[in-house]
């Protein structure tokens, strides 16, 4: 696939999300394709204090443009190594296809692997048309699916 914007390389930093940046992440959620768009800057808050759970940004020119919500979750199997859900990968529209996403996730799933987690599991829509942004960052669907239920 061509990109149709340049990569950026230089001045993205990635970094821990935090209440200072409530604005900008609400702006991204609803950027989300689906979901409500009335989103609570309450509930963000809720995310960002609840352990095990961290929200990674790409920060560019002083604005967050693109995020990953990531989830370290205890287990019993495995010899009790905990695994990961990746939730909510966002990017702003005017920064789509510049590398922001690809940084951000690089850097979750680095905190993972230093977390001994033993996978990394994420789901992304089949008419999104990013599952191969997903391969390209090493996920594959080789062995397993992905499945939900929904509430009403």
């Amino acid at each position: 696939m061509t990109k149709s914007r340049s990569e950026i390389t230089g001045n993205i930093t990635v970094r821990l999300l935090n209440g200072a940046d409530t604005e900008d992440a609400l702006s991204l959620y609803r950027a989300l394709t689906k979901g409500p768009k009335d989103v609570d800057p309450q509930s963000f808050a809720v995310v960002l204090n609840h352990d095990g759970t961290f929200v990674f940004g790409a920060e560019l020119d002083g604005q967050i443009v693109s995020m990953v919500t990531l989830h370290i979750l205890p287990n019993v199997t495995w010899g009790g190594r905990p695994y990961a859900l990746i939730e909510n990968v966002v990017t702003a529209q005017a920064h789509r296809g510049q590398g922001c996403a690809r940084r951000v996730m690089q850097t979750v799933i680095e905190k993972a692997w230093a977390a001994n987690c033993y996978k990394i599991m994420l789901l992304t829509s089949q008419a999104r048309g990013a599952k191969g942004f997903y391969e390209a960052v090493g996920f594959n669907d080789d062995n397993k699916y992905g499945m939900i239920i929904r509430s009403t």
